[in-house]
């Protein structure tokens, strides 16, 4: 199994990549429980999951940049319209 490519986590809504958040925490808690109790087949899965965490949490800040990005570019707009019309009057 290869690692997860990053193209298919920003093809995700942003209520999916929350739900795939959630979904691979969940996962490495049980990896971990496995590993406490020795049953863990496949060690290899902490990698795979940790990366997968890895790529969702930064294509929701990513996300989350472009967001404040333009709330920002957005105010400074209101700010500038504001000011030129106070000046004209």
């Amino acid at each position: 199994m290869s690692l997860p490519k990053i193209k298919e986590s920003r093809d995700l809504s942003d209520a999916e990549v929350a739900q795939q958040i959630l979904a691979v925490k969940r996962q490495l808690m049980e990896l971990r429980l496995q590993q406490a109790t020795g049953r863990l087949d496949k060690p290899h899965m902490f990698k795979h999951a940790k990366h997968r965490l890895a790529q969702l949490m930064t294509v929701e800040r990513e996300r989350q940049i472009v967001a404040d990005a333009g709330e920002a570019e957005k105010s400074a707009t209101a700010k500038s319209a504001q000011t030129a019309s106070a000046a004209a009057e």
